[in-house]
């Protein structure tokens, strides 16, 4: 089951099935809002995003009930998690899988997310998508390949081709840092050749 593709105007909400919101800088969180602003959706953010605890996660009763409730929101039609982490496998037992089937979103995430898009995707038969947090939207540089990529996916009907990057990086882009080192790269690292489905 494929959700309906976003909109200008859409709502997205943001949750935290890992680590919560918290973690991620003030400054970080005002730009990726304002460029999901920009786009033409309005951010919501679950009741619990910024809970935490020593772990700095929230509980799973919380964490839970922001994942129902953007499911159950009819205006909802998008779902970005705020960032990974190494928590969201213990909510797979807790959630209803059955709400979520009744009221597929696009779902976004990747990491430790990845637990609850190959659940959600096996219980609820719902596809989702590894795809940028919510806290990626805050990257202040090297983000227009990852943006471009989002809305492809997300918003667009039509059958599109996957280019490679012509650059990477491993810096860490969630700090403060003003400056970026980027490597050129030319086309795909091809480390089996042959084809696949999936």
């Amino acid at each position: 089951m494929l959700a309906e593709r976003l909109q200008p105007g859409d709502e997205i909400r943001v949750i935290a099935p890992s680590t919560s919101l918290a973690l991620v800088k003030g400054k970080q969180v005002e730009l990726a809002e304002n460029r999901l602003k920009e786009l033409g959706f309005h951010v919501t953010y679950g009741r619990n995003v910024f809970n935490h605890d020593e772990f700095f996660s929230s509980s799973i009763q919380e964490r839970i009930e922001d994942l129902h409730d953007a499911f159950l929101d009819r205006n909802v039609k998008g779902i970005l998690t705020g960032l990974g982490g190494f928590s969201a496998n213990q909510l797979l037992k807790y959630i209803d899988y059955g709400l979520l089937k009744s009221n597929p979103k696009v779902f976004c995430g990747f990491s430790d997310i990845t637990a609850l898009n190959l659940a959600i995707y096996k219980k609820a038969e719902m596809i989702t998508y590894s795809g940028p947090f919510f806290s990626t939207f805050g990257m202040k540089h090297g983000f227009e390949y990852t943006l471009t990529s989002f809305l492809n996916a997300v918003t667009n009907d039509a059958p599109y081709d996957i280019f490679p990057s012509a650059h990477w990086s491993d810096d860490p882009w969630h700090l403060e840092e003003k400056e970026r080192s980027f490597v050129k790269q030319d086309g795909y690292l091809n480390l089996q050749e042959g084809e696949a489905h999936g």
